[in-house]
């Protein structure tokens, strides 16, 4: 019965239970921000037809399933894109631009300048190459692409605009924001 147990504990670890899997992607079910720890939160496919565009992961300081509470708080939040298929950066500007437009209407001027700032750091995105969008109280939203720090984008405003194209009223799909709310 011992060895029945050690082999059930070795094969969930083999498995990744304790990290989040979706179409091939696996994420961890922790990160560090600082001082904070943020827990996956959820994962959704972004799918354009049948095409599978990229796997995200929401992670969050308290585990939540509402877009509202989510964006209202004032606290550490990331979000991990991994690619599963090429994308220009000039698709990734023009999503960006819809999603603004689609999720906060009537965006300050300076909310909009800083999607353009946004543009302006992203590349051609291959199978496997990750972007990071890192929200810290205070500091701002770091974006990392590739594994390099593009930058930093000040202010809470901008941040809500940015997870308001995941999670807000018009998300690229109603299943990828269920399952960045860890609903599906």
């Amino acid at each position: 019965m011992k060895n029945l147990l050690v082999l059930a504990v070795l094969v969930i670890g083999a498995t990744g239970a304790w990290a989040g899997d979706l179409a091939g992607v696996t994420m961890p079910d922790s990160v560090q921000v600082g001082d904070d720890t943020l827990a996956l939160n959820g994962m959704g496919l972004r799918k354009k037809a049948i095409i599978k565009v990229y796997v995200a992961g929401l992670y969050l300081d308290q585990p939540s399933g509402e877009p509202d509470n989510i964006l209202a708080a004032d606290s550490a939040r990331m979000t991990r894109m991994n690619f599963r298929y090429g994308v220009k950066a000039g698709q990734l500007c023009d999503g960006w631009e819809e999603g603004l437009e689609n999720n906060t209407p009537g965006a300050s001027a300076e909310v909009a300048q800083q999607f353009e700032t946004l543009c302006g750091y992203m590349e051609d995105m291959r199978k496997g190459e990750e972007m990071v969008y890192t929200f810290q109280p205070g500091k701002g939203t770091t974006v990392e692409v590739k594994g390099s720090v593009k930058g930093t984008i000040e202010g809470k405003p901008f941040a809500d605009a940015l997870w308001g194209c995941w999670i807000g009223p018009s998300p690229p799909s109603t299943a990828f924001k269920e399952g960045l709310l860890g609903r599906s």
